[in-house]
């Protein structure tokens, strides 16, 4: 009848959500560009899920659509009147000067990486950073549309209802962060981590690295391969540059470095480990490395404690803790 009421159905059955957890982590990092950030905000999902589980209508949306529609609006609020999260590339033209003061600019939100092992790898896909560093210049918006649409390939329609808009909203929104990304390139180039080929790759960029030995790592590198470190500003292109910094960090910091494979944003990374003077090894940083043709083209080095805690990395490993790391 014309002017009837909705009427709410109440749901008296258990709702599962916890098997969500992981897949809801990935979206919301995507959308924030901060692993502990968006942790929290998964948690807060949760608890809005868990308090409104009465109110759930399986007949109107699945769980896994109503979860994201929550997800969703908690991350769109949370990002509310709230600065990108850039790369240190995405802030200016490269460094010249590989004997640039090293100083930190701590007052930028940088964007964080992903630890692999957090999550399934079926919900790692189109988690590079790159890609998740050019999603930052997005609009909120425009950032959860292509996610929703594009990665987790809900329909424009569920889209609409998750986001409270029309489904034309939808589709133009998607064709704006399609056009505004075009430029960051094809995830098919950059291979897997388990590729038996990036893995010959890390592990010869390892031993040079452990080794100190500038030249073997420049040869492993593309002619235009940039070396950047969050949370200092600077950055460099080309072999030759990022060799000649390469070769200031390990006159700085001595030879005789220990590093730990590992993974993060569906990408090869390397926590490397300092010689201390008195003997033993002191976490350095966390290098998050993209491979392709058989060469490292980038490699984003993060040295924020935070990001550490993130990955589970000690601070002063064990030689068993290496020895099993490889």
């Amino acid at each position: 009848m014309a002017g009837r009421p909705e009427r709410r159905v109440r749901h008296d059955g258990p709702v599962e959500i916890e098997s969500y957890r992981g897949e809801l982590l990935a979206y919301c990092y995507r959308m924030l560009g901060a692993f502990h950030e968006a942790e929290d905000l998964v948690q807060e999902t949760m608890l809005r899920a868990w308090k409104a589980r009465d109110q759930y209508d399986p007949a109107r949306a699945s769980v896994r659509t109503w979860l994201y529609r929550i997800a969703t609006n908690a991350c769109l609020t949370a990002l509310e009147g709230r600065a990108r999260r850039p790369l240190p590339s995405g802030l200016g033209a490269p460094s010249d000067d590989p004997g640039a003061p090293l100083t930190p600019a701590l007052d930028i939100p940088w964007l964080q990486p992903f630890p692999d092992a957090r999550c399934d790898t079926a919900v790692r896909a189109d988690m590079r950073l790159a890609l998740v560093a050019a999603m930052q210049v997005l609009p909120p918006r425009q950032r959860a549309v292509l996610v929703l649409r594009e990665v987790l390939e809900f329909g424009a329609a569920e889209v609409a209802a998750q986001m409270g808009t029309t489904v034309p909203a939808v589709n133009s929104a998607l064709q704006r962060a399609r056009a505004a990304l075009a430029d960051v390139g094809d995830a098919g180039e950059i291979a897997e981590p388990d590729d038996p080929e990036v893995r010959a790759v890390i592990q010869r960029y390892l031993r040079a690295f452990e080794a100190a030995d500038v030249p073997a790592l420049v040869r492993l590198l593309t002619d235009e391969a940039v070396l950047e470190m969050p949370p200092v500003p600077l950055w460099y292109q080309g072999s030759r540059d990022y060799g000649l910094f390469m070769r200031r960090v390990f006159e700085m910091r001595g030879t005789g470095w220990a590093v730990r494979r590992l993974t993060a944003n569906g990408q090869p990374a390397l926590a490397a480990y300092a010689p201390e003077p008195g003997g033993g090894h002191r976490l350095h940083t966390l290098q998050v490395l993209t491979v392709t043709g058989c060469r490292i083209a980038h490699n984003v080095v993060f040295a924020d404690p935070r990001v550490f805690e993130a990955f589970d990395l000690p601070t002063q490993p064990s030689y068993d803790e290496f020895r099993e790391a490889r």
